[in-house]
């Protein structure tokens, strides 16, 4: 499927990031770098495919996002005042989504496969989430939600503008209804919400190479790392499984 004009894309970034701190004192976890691409333009391309209008939330640091989209045809969505959680944030957008359907990603969901399998075949009339099966109960029976989703018009216009989670409004009621449409990732996917995660994320995306970022400066050891753009190690110093920021931030994480 390529790009319809009758389906706008929001990329949800306006989360605090309390579990990655302090990575998120640096920069909000959107702008956080995966394989030296940040997770939002990762997110951003990803619906690119199939929306041709993209719109952002930003909460923290949100100077930092918005600095970072200048000059792009991307929309930004200004929570700084309050978050509105999932549910309220599209509610909040109303008049920018224009009564179309909705592609929704979460930014900090690391994901190795397009989104073709959510987006092929949906005819809008029920929600439809891209899941993993799990061999434990998870979000909906054994499939656990893997930060991608499609609504349909009728779903999004019927939101708040206001705190509202898209669990408790749409999601979990159309389970219990039997008309949530789940449909499986093929590749890997990784929750970005801890160091440990994050680190994760790098690996699998470099292929199990530590990750320099440009202008950083390496003249000690590393072992599966991940070195922050302009970021520094200095000659007598081994790294393990670790993310290096500046010269004196070392965040520890396994893989």
């Amino acid at each position: 499927m390529g790009i319809d004009d009758d389906l706008c894309a929001v990329v949800l970034a306006a989360g605090r990031g309390t579990r990655l701190q302090p990575l998120t004192l640096e920069r909000p976890k959107a702008l956080c770098p995966v394989d030296n691409v940040p997770l939002l333009d990762r997110a951003v391309s990803s619906v690119r495919r199939y929306a041709s209008d993209v719109a952002v939330n930003v909460h923290h640091l949100a100077g930092q996002v918005r600095g970072h989209l200048a000059g792009s045809d991307v929309h930004v969505s200004d929570e700084t005042e309050r978050l509105l959680e999932s549910g309220g944030a599209l509610g909040h957008l109303r008049e920018w989504i224009a009564g179309r359907p909705v592609l929704l990603r979460n930014s900090d969901a690391f994901l190795t496969s397009d989104l073709s399998e959510l987006v092929d075949g949906w005819d809008g009339r029920h929600p439809r989430l891209l899941g993993r099966r799990r061999d434990e109960p998870s979000d909906f029976g054994d499939v656990q939600y893997v930060g991608a989703c499609l609504l349909p018009a009728g779903t999004v216009a019927a939101l708040p503008d206001a705190p509202a989670s898209l669990h408790d409004l749409v999601w979990r009621p159309s389970w219990n209804a039997g008309d949530l449409e789940l449909v499986m990732a093929h590749g890997e996917f990784v929750d970005c919400g801890t160091p440990s995660d994050y680190l994760r994320a790098n690996l699998i995306a470099s292929g199990g190479r530590s990750v320099v970022g440009p202008g950083a400066h390496v003249e000690g050891r590393l072992d599966r790392c991940v070195v922050w753009p302009g970021g520094y190690v200095g000659p007598d110093e081994e790294l393990s499984q670790c993310i290096r920021v500046g010269r004196d931030l070392t965040v520890t994480g396994s893989a």
